[in-house]
């Protein structure tokens, strides 16, 4: 299915292991990057091979031309990801990359290629629900500010402003992205879908976290934690967990 490569542009792989025999491949959020889940790769390792996607326009790939849709960000993932895809693979994603996760395996599930086991979506409403929003159309503070508000006082999201503002192109393209995204009607993954949610998150209701559920033809699943987008940072063990042992069942039942 193509050349596999230890580090590509794409994809990043922090703790290698390979005698695992599955897989979990983490999509970042809008603006995020690869080494958001260095932590998550190595709590999992050496149970689970966990792959980082690495997104145009941003770290060591500034000058990469940044992506502003969802579907070509998605055809440009199937690509990557195709060599990687000889054991059983998850997906997890974080806001931007729960859609990007979903869209990915249905591209997948159309080109007969293997399929995830589990698609785990996190911080986002579902693909069939839509609220109208700007952020990419607002200037470089308008954005900035948008950022501050979703990640709280959490200085580990937000990181450093005057380097958020040098990838503020990125971040522009990844708003675009999935603000200007419409899911297919009617569309469905045969891989169960796990999300998590938070409580206060002001980008996505319970409702909307919910509906995820029209999205999947398998299991569903819906995991509530105290917090707002970025609950995550502060749930990370518990998250980490409900993942590696959802993997491993599915894992175990590929096998």
């Amino acid at each position: 299915m193509g050349e596999k490569r230890e580090n590509s542009a794409w994809i990043r792989r922090f703790h290698p292991a390979p005698e695992s025999g599955v897989r979990l491949l983490c999509l970042p959020h809008a603006g995020g990057s690869a080494p958001f889940y260095f932590p998550m790769s190595k709590a999992l390792s050496p149970a689970v091979d966990v792959l980082c996607l690495q997104y145009p326009g941003r770290q060591d790939r500034r000058l990469d031309p940044a992506i502003d849709n969802i579907p070509d960000y998605a055809d440009a993932v199937v690509a990557e990801l195709k060599p990687w895809l000889d054991v059983p693979t998850a997906f997890f994603g974080h806001s931007m990359g729960a859609v990007l996760a979903y869209e990915v395996a249905l591209r997948l599930e159309r080109d007969g290629l293997p399929a995830p086991i589990a698609l785990f979506a996190s911080g986002r409403r579902a693909p069939s629900r839509y609220r109208e929003e700007n952020v990419h159309r607002r200037d470089d503070d308008g954005i900035v500010k948008e950022m501050q508000l979703l990640s709280g006082t959490d200085s580990r999201i937000l990181g450093d402003e005057e380097i958020l503002r040098m990838v503020l192109p990125a971040i522009r393209s990844d708003y675009t992205a999935i603000e200007t995204y419409r899911s297919e009607a009617g569309a469905a993954v045969s891989a169960p879908i796990t999300v998590f949610t938070g409580d206060s998150d002001p980008r996505t209701s319970l409702e909307e976290a919910e509906a995820w559920r029209v999205h999947t033809t398998a299991e569903f699943d819906i995991r509530v934690f105290s917090g707002g987008h970025f609950f995550l940072a502060n749930h990370a063990a518990e998250i980490i967990d409900i993942i590696s042992k959802k993997i491993s069942g599915a894992g175990r039942q590929q096998s």
